[in-house]
């Protein structure tokens, strides 16, 4: 893989990461929000959540910024150890990468999902 094609395949990289996780943090951050008004911040599954939405809406930021520094921070790791893969093993690894893009996708359709769950069934799907 040429360099030149190497820096376009990672600028849409990192365009489909940002859109997975907008998708994953702010359409699950909103959903959260709902679903615990309308049932309480009991019917949170996971348990640091449940805890930011008893602290209020600063905990429940900083716990998702951090969600997204972390995630990104092993994003932008993953695109060096791309740059710096002999040219005969690029292309391996750009679909391991992806295929963590496209997961980031998955989750946070399936987070939507289970959201959407709670706020109209009552209860989680998991």
């Amino acid at each position: 893989m040429r360099r030149e094609r190497l820096n376009e395949l990672i600028t849409e990289y990192w365009s489909w990461f940002a859109v997975a996780l907008f998708l994953l943090v702010t359409v699950d951050m909103i959903t959260t929000v709902f679903a615990a008004r309308v049932h309480g911040v009991a019917m949170e599954s996971n348990p640091l959540v449940e805890w930011a939405l008893g602290r209020g809406a600063v905990a429940l930021a900083t716990l998702n910024l951090l969600a997204v520094v972390l995630v990104a921070a092993f994003f932008y790791a993953l695109v060096e150890l791309l740059r710096a893969t002999q040219p005969q093993y690029r292309r391996p690894f750009a679909y391991l990468i992806e295929v963590f893009i496209g997961l980031l996708l998955f989750v946070g359709l399936a987070v939507f999902a289970n959201n959407l769950a709670v706020i109209v069934l009552g209860g989680s799907l998991l």
